[in-house]
């Protein structure tokens, strides 16, 4: 009896628990990820929280400050803007915008990517070439700028300037998933697959592709974090979303000629951006220790 109890209580974690273990380390990690689920909280139940609606506008109270600030009042906790719309309610229906911007982002991104990335691995030869070049001619241009022009293209809006900034990033994950899929591709396993008449797709998208999600995951979720920030850029450039939309890069663009005399229209939505692109950085910096097996070792 004493034998099985000793056995039980030495073997190995499961890979959750395994990774929850490597992961809660990183304090800065769990406080990311508290924040961003804080965030998809107040996003999903936004109906229920926001005290008023995001785009009703109260005439008696243009650009009143926060309730703790003189003229202040406990109907606006953080203030209205200068059409009299409550800033707290914007700010918490702006989080929806963002969790949606990340995603789409982070999917057209991730699925274009890992495709592009898996031929290139795969294929190897002129169409490595060719793949791999015309990602080091968008790596050539800032980001931002490149979204700039593409948007300038396809026309302002919230859709096109996702579908910019998910171009943008395709060279990241391209890079990322050949590199990956070229030192998987030299492993045994994957040979023995090969040698058990596995076809192409079988071989790349269930052998290999699995193998290569590390990395990929944490770049992701790096890409997020820098998909709402290039958002919310857009939104300030007046190329992104548009008013009204809550968003909090167009609420930054539309107060922008009260700076000196409204703090608070700027603050709060300045704020908002920075906790939450603060909190998925520490996020993907937990999951990249979690996940890399040489800082395991470490």
């Amino acid at each position: 009896m004493s034998t099985t109890v000793n056995t039980t209580a030495q073997a190995p974690p499961g890979p959750l628990r395994e990774f929850w273990l490597y992961f809660r380390e990183n304090r800065g990690a769990v406080a990311g990820l508290i924040v961003f689920v804080l965030v998809c909280l107040m996003a999903l139940f936004a109906d229920m929280i926001a005290p008023h609606s995001p785009t009703q506008q109260y005439r008696e109270a243009f650009l009143q400050p926060p309730f703790w600030a003189e003229g202040g009042s406990s109907r606006f906790l953080l203030g209205t803007d200068a059409v009299g719309r409550d800033i707290l309610s914007r700010l918490i229906y702006g989080s929806r915008y963002s969790l949606i911007i990340g995603t789409i982002v982070v999917s057209l991104s991730l699925t274009v990517g890992i495709a592009l990335g898996l031929i290139a691995g795969y294929v190897r030869g002129s169409t490595e070439t060719l793949i791999m070049r015309a990602m080091d001619m968008m790596l050539a241009f800032p980001s931002l700028l490149l979204a700039v022009v593409i948007v300038a293209i396809l026309g302002p809006g919230l859709f096109n300037a996702m579908l910019a900034i998910s171009i943008v990033y395709l060279p990241h994950l391209v890079r990322l998933t050949r590199a990956a899929a070229i030192t998987e591709l030299g492993k045994d396993y994957v040979t023995a697959s090969r040698v058990s008449g596995a076809g192409t797709l079988r071989l790349m998208i269930i052998t290999v592709l699995p193998n290569c999600m590390a990395p990929l995951i944490v770049q992701s979720t790096l890409s997020f974090s820098s998909a709402i920030l290039d958002a919310a850029a857009l939104g300030f450039l007046g190329m992104g979303a548009q008013p009204p939309t809550p968003e909090w890069g167009t609420m930054l663009a539309e107060a922008r000629e009260f700076v000196l005399r409204a703090w608070w229209v700027v603050t709060f939505p300045g704020l908002a951006i920075l906790v939450t692109v603060l909190a998925l950085n520490l996020l993907g910096d937990g999951l990249r220790d979690a996940l890399d097996p040489r800082l395991k070792r470490q």
